[in-house]
């Protein structure tokens, strides 16, 4: 049923989004956009090594994408590049191959679990991932490239 996704929990996060904004300098900015229902999650992200160091987000999303922002925003910082990329693989498998919700940090994830029986609400689901490993991404190739000789 369609208020199993929309639990208590889902709604509070939803209307609880922390580090809602821009940052003023981010070493990258990635956007997530749902063509089925239209929500768009951009993200900012700054990185020290493999670790982020700051994190905002511009979120205009439906409930399920406003809870995952929200859980994101809640842990991002501190969190390692691999360690986001395997999350994200976790909720995906979650969703699509009926995998286990994440644990320790990340286990609020299992309050979007219902969503897996929703294939039209796991896109919105996945935007905040999807863009922070898209952010990533970006600082990663922009640190691997060879400096500019000037001559």
């Amino acid at each position: 049923m369609l208020n199993d996704i929309y639990n208590k929990r889902i709604i509070e996060l939803a209307g609880n989004i922390p580090r809602l904004g821009r940052l003023s300098d981010p070493d990258a900015t990635a956007t997530a956009h749902s063509k089925l229902c239209g929500s768009t999650v951009k993200i900012d992200l700054k990185m020290e090594g493999d670790t982020v160091t700051d994190f905002a987000h511009d979120v205009k999303a439906c409930a399920l994408g406003q809870a995952s922002s929200s859980i994101m925003a809640s842990h991002v910082v501190g969190s390692t590049a691999s360690e986001l990329r395997e999350l994200r693989e976790t909720v995906r498998k979650m969703l699509k191959e009926n995998g286990a919700p994440p644990e320790g940090k990340w286990e609020e994830i299992k309050f979007l679990e219902p969503v897996r029986d929703y294939k039209a609400r796991h896109a919105s689901t996945l935007l905040t991932f999807d863009a922070v490993v898209d952010a990533i991404g970006q600082i990663e190739a922009k640190t691997k490239q060879p400096a500019t000789v000037q001559a």
